[in-house]
């Protein structure tokens, strides 16, 4: 498996630079298309056949070779991510890399299509500081997200200090399972 270093720098060039050729759209498409339907077809194996049980092992074997500062939680209809270090954000942060203005929003672009497809939704937030959380649950389940602390106790990120920063914007989604959203809430 590459390390978030070896292809991080890179990445998020293109990002900008597919931005820039055909707008937002053919940004979103490219995360669907060669992230999702493509370079995570592992990820779509394991959460399609397995469910949360699928995201356990994807995003335990993934996180843990990427060397991530992260916490998984399991409940009984949930699979919580709480990232508290993003190894390739802070890549990008530590070099002073910023081409494309979101670098975050990739990952919700190619896991919200995959969990759609696999019946389940999604409650996210990125402060775009390298720290995130994700709660998937299936579809049908009505369960609000859970409160800061609710679910995975002091491992919840929103319980750092430095979760939110003063001139520091936090995107949200909110049961995104649509493939169309564009924008995050707030």
């Amino acid at each position: 498996m590459l390390g978030a270093y070896d292809f991080c720098g890179h990445y998020e060039w293109t990002f900008e630079w597919l931005r820039q050729r055909g707008g937002e759209s053919l940004l979103r498409r490219f995360w669907d298309e060669a992230i999702h339907q493509d370079s995570q077809t592992h990820a779509a194996g394991l959460i399609l056949e397995k469910g949360i049980e699928g995201m356990r092992e994807y995003w335990g074997q993934t996180l843990r070779e990427e060397g991530a500062g992260y916490h998984t939680t399991i409940g009984k209809d949930v699979f919580r991510i709480d990232m508290h270090d993003c190894p390739s954000k802070g890549f990008l942060i530590r070099n002073n890399l910023e081409q494309y203005h979101d670098y975050c929003n990739h990952c919700i672009g190619w896991i919200r299509p995959l969990l759609k497809r696999a019946g389940f939704v999604v409650d996210h937030q990125h402060n775009h500081c390298g720290q995130c959380w994700w709660e998937f649950r299936k579809e049908a389940d009505t369960a609000k997200v859970s409160s800061p602390g609710q679910l995975a106790g002091e491992q919840d990120v929103r319980m750092r200090e430095d979760w939110q920063r003063p001139h520091q914007t936090i995107d949200t989604y909110t049961r995104s399972s649509r493939s169309n959203d564009e924008r995050p809430e707030g």
